[in-house]
């Protein structure tokens, strides 16, 4: 019997590899390599190991073009189009939702959610990585190529992990900060408003205190050198700065105030140097620490009320910034760039006669670092609290002259880190989306400067109810009559020489008016912008200490 008819021996020696086995029962055999399973005619992988790394990287950076390339239609276009949809919404975000994207990033807890929504879309990106190279990669690998293999994928694992991190901490910088200075501490003066379905309550306009405290090594508590009052009109967003002098003397409080009972007369701490409004913020609460109740910050609840009775307003919120660190803030944005016209000691004191250790010589475009800044922003030895107060403005300016969008991202912790130590303020957390909404419209509306100099007023006997006069003047401007035009009070301009000037020469300080008409508030023109005659005229008379200061 030949083998093949034996049945017995073809079992033995395995049936002949050409030929199917036979039919058993109903079932049928099919073989994988001529009719494979419906589902799987269609999925492919790379035709060798380096389009498998195309693949994967393109499908990195288009999730699901590496499920397409292999047939993977389904989830390759429900991936994709995932993907186009953020693209697409981050657009429509970056070029028209500004202002709500600022809104999310002043609500504590929106940035919650933000942090959860990063960390998970993180985590599908990598599953999307490692997917897609397992869908692509070769059945077979050499050794060197699953090591390669494995390499390139922990890159692009990183590339998608590193900038998730980073935009996490950004979040969680910004909550902190937020949870810092905006903590909703206890406030004397801070009202919450009747109808909290409109922004700030339906008021007609928002007055924000603005304080500069100096503070820090060699100087006893805060002293508020910088006073600004802030007025926003909510209809149009238009904007009052009102600058008070440092020297200003006998500040009155509202006669509701228990200050009122305590100063009739304003302010009087027993001496002439520490009754100055720039003394109120430390001498004050000093005096009475619990006159107000319960609060973070008496010092500035003083302020506020104070300076609001000066005023004729009501000063709903205060910010502070402490110049202490204002280094540190100046040195995480890089450094200043800032036109120096006159010589600006640093240090020294008049009262002693203590001359300045040295002076920023003139000259434009000058990059300071957060030390010379902050010495360019304080120096006062032989010049008038008005030039001063010029030069704090000038260093405010530059400081949102160079906060750029790239600069900020690339240094925000450092800034968030640095604002949170030296920034106050009592603006309520559920206020921050109105404020934001009211800043953009500041940005559009535009700001006006008003100072309050000597030629206006005698800070030694101020004329309280002048200076409330004038504000409202400012605020509510009469329309001329007939049409006719009316002329600016002129301002002066800063002395050419080196000397000291006088407080009535000050850049930016009013003139005299017309006799008979007295002294008008000068509204602020551009006094750091360079002046190549006065600062060649500064230069050519040599440092004060050279005139034998």
């Amino acid at each position: 019997m030949s083998d093949d008819a034996n049945p017995l021996r073809r079992s033995r020696h395995g049936a002949d590899p050409s030929e199917p086995p036979a039919r058993t029962g109903s079932s049928a055999y099919v073989d994988p390599d001529r009719a494979p399973h419906a589902h799987r005619r269609t999925r492919r992988r790379a035709a060798g190991f380096g389009s498998a790394l195309l693949l994967t990287v393109a499908g990195t950076v288009v999730p699901g073009t590496a499920f397409l390339a292999t047939g993977r239609r389904k989830v390759g276009a429900a991936l994709l189009a995932l993907f186009l949809l953020l693209v697409v919404g981050g657009l429509v975000v970056a070029t028209h939702a500004q202002r709500g994207v600022v809104r999310l990033a002043v609500d504590s807890t929106a940035l919650r959610w933000i942090i959860a929504g990063i960390v998970v879309l993180a985590l599908g990106w990598l599953l999307v990585v490692v997917t897609g190279y397992r869908a692509v990669r070769p059945r077979r690998l050499r050794p060197w190529q699953r090591g390669v293999g494995a390499g390139v994928v922990t890159l692009l694992c990183a590339a998608v992990v590193v900038p998730a991190a980073w935009g996490v901490q950004l979040a969680v910088a910004q909550r902190n900060l937020l949870d810092t200075v905006f903590d909703d501490g206890d406030s004397a003066t801070v009202t919450q408003p009747a109808d909290r379905t409109v922004p700030f309550g339906g008021q007609d306009e928002v007055n924000i205190l603005l304080l500069g405290g100096d503070g820090g090594a060699g100087r006893e508590g805060v002293r508020t050198d910088t006073v600004i009052v802030a007025n926003v009109q909510l209809d149009t967003g238009a904007t009052t700065l009102f600058s008070l002098p440092r020297n200003l003397e006998d500040l009155p409080f509202p006669e509701d105030s228990p200050l009122a009972a305590l100063y009739p007369d304003g302010f009087d701490a027993g001496s002439e140097s520490e009754s100055l409004l720039n003394a109120v913020y430390r001498n004050g609460p000093a005096a009475h620490p619990d006159v107000l109740g319960p609060t973070d910050d008496a010092g500035a609840d003083w302020l506020k009320l104070g300076v609001g009775e000066a005023l004729g307003l009501h000063i709903d919120y205060y910010v502070l910034v402490n110049l202490d660190g204002f280094s540190r803030l100046v040195d995480a944005l890089g450094g200043l760039t800032l036109n120096v016209n006159y010589y600006v000691p640093v240090n020294g004191d008049t009262a002693t006669k203590t001359l300045p250790d040295r002076y920023i010589a003139p000259g434009p475009d000058q990059h300071m670092d957060g030390v010379e800044a902050l010495d360019f922003a304080r120096g006062r030895f032989g010049l008038s609290d008005y030039l001063r107060m010029d030069r704090q403005r000038c260093v405010l300016q530059a400081i949102v002259d160079s906060a750029d969008p790239v600069k900020l991202l690339s240094r925000y912790q450092e800034l968030a880190r640095t604002t949170s130590d030296i920034v106050s303020s009592d603006v309520p957390s559920s206020e921050l989306g109105d404020v934001v909404d009211l800043a953009f419209q500041v940005k559009d509306a535009g700001i006006r400067s008003v100072v309050f100099d000597s030629t206006v007023i005698n800070p030694a006997y101020p004329d309280y109810d002048r200076i409330r006069s004038l504000v409202q003047e400012a605020l509510h401007p009469a329309q001329p009559s007939g049409g006719g035009d009316t002329t600016a009070p002129a301002t002066s301009e800063a002395p050419a020489t080196s000397e000291a000037p006088a407080t009535s020469s000050a850049p930016l300080s009013a003139a005299p008016a017309p006799a008979g008409n007295g002294g008008v508030p000068a509204e602020v023109t551009d006094a750091c912008a360079f002046d190549p005659a006065q600062a060649a005229a500064a230069l050519e008379a040599g440092e004060p200490d050279n005139l034998g200061r």
